[in-house]
């Protein structure tokens, strides 16, 4: 029988955040922020039931601290670095979260073209369902990818829309050339 998901809250620039690992150290899941740490720990108990709080393994120490510097507004692509496990997922998302990684901070990418680089436009909506789907936001930054024509798109983690604009704010992304969500 296998040992249960272990996990581990800390605090974040947008909030208590929370990573689930397996193993030694595989990140199975990052949640965002809710209202509050107990709200992100239940939300996490939920979909997770029997995780167990732990203190993290290296390897996710040192995942957790680039997610806090990305979140500080520190420039610092080595979140692609980190090991997640994506084994359970369907090949389509594993694609998709590829591309998404591979998505710079402070950089942003259509749903249309990720459908593109999957070698089928027609994609785009899969592109956004595997998006809104994405069991690791901030290390595959589903956040940098924004609909046509540079709308915003949707953002299915708490927040929603307001939590994927104040992300590419903290990135400094161009939105637009208009003024910052929080300017």
């Amino acid at each position: 029988m296998s040992s249960p998901a272990s996990y581990a809250l800390f605090d974040t620039a947008i909030g208590a955040c929370a990573v689930v690992w397996a193993g030694h150290g595989v990140i199975i899941g990052i949640y965002l922020p809710e209202a509050d740490a107990p709200a992100t720990r239940a939300r996490l108990l939920r979909r997770r039931p029997g995780a167990v709080e732990a203190v993290p393994p290296p390897e996710v120490r040192s995942a957790i601290e680039g997610i806090v510097a990305l979140l500080r507004g520190e420039r610092d692509d080595d979140l692609r670095g980190i090991a997640l496990d994506m084994s359970q997922l369907p090949e389509l998302h594993q694609r998709v979260y590829a591309l998404a990684r591979a998505i710079p901070p402070g950089q942003t990418r259509t749903y249309g073209e990720i459908a593109a680089e999957l070698g089928d436009i027609s994609l785009a909506r899969a592109v956004g369902q595997a998006l809104g789907a994405n069991p690791f936001p901030i290390v595959v930054p589903c956040h940098r990818v924004m609909a046509a024509g540079g709308k915003s798109g949707g953002f299915s983690a708490p927040g929603g829309l307001v939590t994927k604009l104040k992300l590419l704010e903290i990135e400094r992304a161009p939105l637009g050339g208009s003024p910052g969500l929080f300017d």
